[in-house]
């Protein structure tokens, strides 16, 4: 079970400064525990301190970084439970997925442990012409400097950990906002990291209101940004953050097209995995699915009866596959949204019911494109089935999107996988799988209103340090 209270971390260390952030199981409702909330003062301390934490932060050895990160996955192994059950708690994430995000967070910090000594430079002819005869370039990368990571409440130990784990690999303090929903995994990490040798004000670990949060992007001795969540405060937070870096990953309806010579058994399952998994709270949940007009009817069928067959519950039974959304007003929005496509035109297929904060997987069939649940990012347990006929056609509807995430292709035509790739206009393209599909050590980001640069580690690395330039002359006799 969770603690009683937990901290917050400031400059490396626990303070019990109060109890003031109530944390509720997201399943019963009730408080689940108590988290000490940061006012601005504090974090314009964590901050200080980490510009103080910079030079020491940029002088430790590779070596050493990766040591630190394979401590938290040593941690992090022996802690997997506790770990998954917080989640479970926090998030409403049944337990099967809290496991998995668990896994992903060794990963993400064993991934890290292993670029920590894979940073390397770059030797630059500069001998161009007869001007630059005798001169010799060289590249190094140095740590950007102190870094502001805000996280959201979906992933909260992963997401967490893409922002973290690289930093400490580049050599980069940073001041952690988690969510304030889910802020316990943070804190955990922050927990593990206080047991580690990083210079004092390497890390701060601050849960707090959103009054003392503008510190996190307006403040500039921070060097870079780093935000994910919704694209309405993504893009609100880059034209506030001055002249640092900013990397935004940000929301997004992911389509995926079902070819004519798909495996549906296949695509099915991938299809309810993607679309339902942590009740689809999930930046590359499906959301809109195109099925080409030879098979449509047997996949619409096959997906309403797997859709029907998953359970809802509590989400520490090992059987539960839908779990409660963040909170019942979020249930409650996407519900409306649903209604709002069904009175306009669309068809429920299967679901469209909600309990409080649990709503029925739900699928609809044909809702109009200026409805809500099409043109945003739903984020929760709904996805809209459409009919095709032609491949070219499909893939401008995937386009016809605010939103540049990723995509999914079940095809066996490896022309139709190039072009779906020179074509679409997202960050990935995932062929014979869900857009769902991520794994650690990819590039991972979108265009359009889906943010801006890439996370996975070694492209996070390469934002989180700068390139620095030696020209050597040697004089010609």
């Amino acid at each position: 079970m969770l603690k009683e209270t937990y901290p917050y971390y400031l400059a490396n260390e626990a303070v019990y400064a109060n109890t003031d952030l109530e944390v509720t199981d997201k399943y019963s409702g009730k408080v689940a525990t108590r988290v000490a909330m940061a006012d601005a003062k504090t974090i314009d301390e964590a901050i200080a301190w980490s510009v103080k934490a910079e030079k020491a932060m940029a002088q430790m050895a590779p070596y050493e970084r990766q040591a630190i990160l394979n401590h938290c996955v040593k941690r992090f192994q022996e802690r997997f439970d506790e770990l998954a059950l917080a989640l479970c708690i926090e998030a409403g994430k049944p337990i099967k997925d809290a496991k998995g995000e668990v896994t992903r967070l060794i990963d993400t910090f064993r991934v890290a442990a292993e670029e920590a000594v894979r940073i390397d430079g770059e030797v630059l002819n500069l001998e161009i012409s007869a001007r630059a005869k005798g001169y010799r370039g060289f590249i190094k990368r140095v740590p950007i400097g102190p870094c502001s990571f805000i996280s959201p409440f979906n992933f909260p130990l992963n997401l967490a950990a893409h922002k973290v784990a690289p930093a400490i690999a580049a050599g980069c303090p940073f001041v952690l906002k988690p969510a304030s929903r889910t802020p316990i995994g943070a804190i955990i990490i922050g927990e593990v990291l206080a047991e580690t040798d990083l210079p004092k004000g390497a890390f701060s670990v601050l849960p707090c209101h959103r009054d003392g949060a503008d510190l996190f992007t307006e403040d500039d001795r921070f060097k870079l940004l780093s935000f994910t969540g919704s694209p309405a405060v993504g893009w609100d937070l880059k034209a506030r953050a001055g002249k640092k870096k900013v990397v935004l990953e940000l929301g997004g309806n992911a389509a995926c097209v079902v070819d004519e010579d798909a495996d549906l058994d296949d695509a099915v399952e991938r299809i309810v995995f993607g679309a339902f998994y942590q009740s689809g709270q999930s930046c590359i949940g499906v959301q809109r699915i195109y099925g080409h007009a030879k098979i449509y009817d047997e996949l619409k069928s096959r997906l309403v009866e797997r859709t029907k067959q998953l359970k809802k519950g509590d989400p520490k039974d090992e059987d539960t596959f839908i779990g409660p959304m963040i909170s019942e007003g979020e249930a409650t929005r996407l519900h409306n949204w649903v209604l709002e496509g069904v009175e306009k035109g669309g068809t429920l297929l299967v679901g469209g019911e909600r309990e409080g904060a649990m709503l029925d997987p739900t699928l609809m069939e044909n809702v109009p494109d200026e409805c809500a649940v099409v043109a945003e990012e739903a984020f929760g347990p709904v996805a809209i089935l459409e009919k095709f006929d032609d491949f070219d056609a499909v893939l401008k509807r995937v386009n016809d999107s605010v939103f540049g995430l990723q995509a999914g292709i079940f095809t066996r035509d490896i022309y139709k996988a190039q072009q779906a790739w020179d074509e679409l206009e997202v960050g990935g393209v995932i062929i014979g799988d869900v857009p769902s599909w991520r794994v650690d050590n990819m590039p991972y980001g979108g265009v359009k209103d889906s943010g801006l640069g890439r996370e996975g580690i070694r492209w996070a690395i390469a934002d989180m340090t700068e390139e620095r330039l030696l020209v050597i002359r040697t004089p010609q006799k």
